[in-house]
């Protein structure tokens, strides 16, 4: 063993696993794989997993009862135009706009997403 540890992806609660898991592959042109307790969007070489649990609760944005616990980014070209295709998947924009390189939307189960012109690896490329 050589006690490497890699990053795979990154897991997120759902009331329904493979809907939700179907909505990113939807947006993203990714495909979806699963069932309703466990499913997974693999979409331009990264993977996003859904677990379903019981009594799900959706997080508010910007802040309240049940505060966001982590959010998703995703890069575009075109806010107007991702933004049309997310809300024809389901997706709504939420009130509370933090600045202009993004939108921030809610998915069907109400977790918070960015679409974003501003893209985060940027960072590295540097």
């Amino acid at each position: 063993m050589s006690g490497t540890i890699r990053f795979d992806g990154t897991t997120v609660n759902a009331p329904d696993a493979l809907a939700l898991a179907t909505f990113y592959a939807e947006i993203t042109e990714g495909v979806a794989k699963g069932s309703a307790h466990w499913a997974a969007v693999s979409t331009g070489g990264a993977l996003i997993a859904f677990q379903q649990v019981e009594d799900f609760a959706p997080p508010t944005w910007p802040g309240g009862s049940a505060p966001m616990q982590l959010h998703l980014d995703f890069f575009v070209d075109d806010l107007a135009a991702s933004g049309a295709r997310a809300t024809a998947a389901g997706a709504r924009l939420l009130e509370v706009q933090p600045n202009d390189h993004c939108r921030v939307y809610a998915d069907p189960a109400g977790h918070p997403f960015c679409l974003s012109t501003w893209e985060g690896q940027q960072l590295f490329d540097r």
